[in-house]
């Protein structure tokens, strides 16, 4: 199956960017960087790769959002996608992200 075709549909826009993260995960943290962000969730690029299977729990720490927490949605090789709980103020950090710091980030060529 493709990635593509495993996503489900998004209800939120995602935005480019390239804010430097660490992710943890059973245990051990990854250095990594989140390349686009959206209201529900985000995806990640780790300087290595991470077996988290679809629906593990993972904490995504980083200056611009603080602490998020979430479930892989979706991995592949180096890249991870992460939908936030809806119970958290994921919503909020994000919302404040983009009013405070957010400037538009293009592809690397």
């Amino acid at each position: 199956m493709l990635l593509h075709q495993a996503i489900k549909a998004r209800h939120t826009a995602r935005h480019r960017t390239r804010i430097i993260a660490t992710i943890r995960y059973g245990g051990h943290d990854r250095s990594g960087q989140v390349i686009n962000l959206s209201a529900s969730g985000l995806a990640i690029q780790l300087d290595r790769p991470l077996f988290a299977s679809a629906g593990s729990r993972i904490r995504v720490t980083c200056d611009a959002l603080g602490m998020l927490e979430g479930s892989v949605t979706w991995s592949e090789g180096v890249r991870i996608g992460v939908q936030f709980d809806r119970s958290s103020n994921a919503w909020a950090k994000v919302a404040s992200y983009f009013r405070f710091y957010h400037t538009p980030a293009r592809p690397k060529r």
